[in-house]
């Protein structure tokens, strides 16, 4: 996509200035997080990283991937509650990969004695790339759906506004009022809130599951505002505090400290290092309780690479969504190709294919949280290391997908103002709720656009690599 913006930045003096007006905009618009140094006290903070000029996004792909949402939505809960599907996805990765071993150990304990949640609670996120593959135009092309702990859903309600202040000093106030307005803040509270209600206690608390390493936490106050905002008491805990004191009564409601917690929202959990054993003790005190979680186990079981990589089967779908032939349609199209790496013939196939050409693929461990995909030659050294052992089962391998690089400067606190060639991603958040077997909300919630240098290959912003970014619709 051709930047609109060529003109600025061959203007070095326009660009110096608009870059120090768009790091007090930040600042002042509370697009925040703190320092490495003082990950844990909000004494000293400071902007996080965003790019200086919002990124072209081809408006037709930036529809489409509103549009999908919520079929991805009524997927995701479609597979968390499909216990076969489950079951015999992840058979071969339970094997290999203790993480999600333990987590489906949870899942199983916890339906044996009977599932006391009866309502449901997702907050996903689902990113893409524009792929601008050998010929025609660009498509829209799906990384992966995040369903625990998507982040960035409150600083980038905040990022627009930064953007077109930006525009505005660079003498441009009709491409400003052309930015597409963003909340996901609200939407996710929103989620959060009908959740809360559902539940049927109004003196019940909503409780964020925290990190022990708080860097990020401004992102969290802009959503835990909202409940505020709505009279709905917000705590922040850590697993170890759930198990210091958390307990369950007979009907399984769940306290911590003597109050009741009618939501749990995740924004820790969602990998091995964020849990010891009195860590998995406290997560399957969560699980076994009535309270809603955001998400269950299922629900995160449902967003692994393995489900990723089975869903794109033919037939897989139509089997989860009987009835919802146009949404199927809408989901395929976002699919790059994904291969099995499951013991046998086919899985034999994939690996020799991938080691021939590495340049062609991504290979993806069964994790969340950026950093951890392999790509040329540390691929083919892995895949070559473990292309007859057990353990490749728990990569899956998919086709890499090439948009194409636009000119943009990424402002990092004390780091020198340069250009760089910059590929981006867009996730759409979603939101839904059900109530045992209705889904009574269903909605996109806004969308994050990140961005960064074409040299990193993996990582998001929290991972320090990506940028957050504003869509500029062409």
């Amino acid at each position: 996509m051709a930047a609109p913006w060529e003109d600025v930045l061959r203007d070095r003096p326009a660009i110096q200035e608009a870059a120090a007006v768009a790091v007090d905009a930040a600042l002042l618009q509370g697009v925040l997080m703190r320092t490495e140094g003082q990950p844990n006290a909000s004494d000293v903070v400071n902007f996080a990283p965003f790019t200086l000029l919002p990124s072209a996004v081809p408006s037709a792909l930036f529809e489409q991937a509103y549009a999908v949402q919520q079929d991805f939505n009524m997927l995701v809960d479609a597979i968390s509650q499909n216990k076969e599907f489950l079951e015999h996805t992840l058979a071969s990765t339970i094997k290999v990969d203790d993480f999600t071993a333990r987590l489906f150990r949870i899942y199983t304990q916890v339906l044996e004695e009977g599932l006391a949640q009866s309502v449901f609670l997702g907050i996903n996120r689902s990113d893409y790339m524009f792929d601008c593959g050998v010929d025609g135009p660009p498509a829209l092309k799906q990384i992966e759906i995040n369903t625990i702990a998507a982040s960035f859903g409150g600083l980038t309600s905040r990022t627009v506004a930064v953007h077109g202040q930006v525009l505005k000093v660079l003498g441009k106030p009709q491409e400003a009022s052309r930015l597409p307005p963003n909340n996901p803040s609200r939407g996710l509270a929103l989620g959060i809130a009908k959740a809360w209600e559902l539940y049927g206690s109004p003196s019940a608390v909503v409780m964020f599951l925290v990190e022990k390493v708080q860097r990020n936490i401004f992102d969290q106050r802009c959503v835990e505002n909202e409940l505020w905002n709505r009279n709905i008491r917000v705590i922040r805990k850590r697993f170890r505090d759930v198990f210091e004191k958390g307990s369950l009564d007979e009907a399984r409601r769940l306290y911590m400290d003597g109050q009741e917690v009618a939501v749990v929202y995740y924004r820790e959990g969602y990998v091995p290092s964020n849990y010891d054993e009195q860590n998995w003790e406290a997560r399957l005190l969560l699980e076994r309780s009535r309270a809603v979680k955001c998400p269950d186990i299922a629900t995160q079981l449902a967003g692994t690479k393995k489900v990723q990589q089975e869903l794109s089967r033919p037939g897989t779908l139509e089997r989860l969504l009987p009835g919802h032939a146009e949404a199927v349609t809408r989901i395929r199209a976002t699919f790059a190709g994904l291969y099995s790496l499951d013991m046998g013939a086919e899985g034999d196939k994939v690996a020799a294919m991938a080691i021939a050409d590495p340049d062609r693929f991504v290979l993806k461990p069964q994790r969340e949280g950026g950093g951890n995909n392999l790509y040329g030659e540390d691929l083919r050294q892995v895949l070559e290391k473990i292309r007859d052992s057990p353990q490749r089962t728990s990569y899956i391998l998919m086709d890499k997908i090439k948009p194409r690089p636009a000119m943009n400067y990424l402002l990092r606190a004390h780091s020198p103002l340069q250009e760089s060639e910059c590929i981006s991603e867009l996730g759409i958040f979603g939101v839904y709720v059900r109530r045992g077997s209705e889904l009574v909300l269903n909605k996109a919630a806004g969308h994050l656009l990140r961005t960064k240098a074409v040299e990193h290959a993996d990582g998001g912003v929290a991972a320090g690599v990506a940028v957050l970014d504003t869509p500029y619709l062409v």
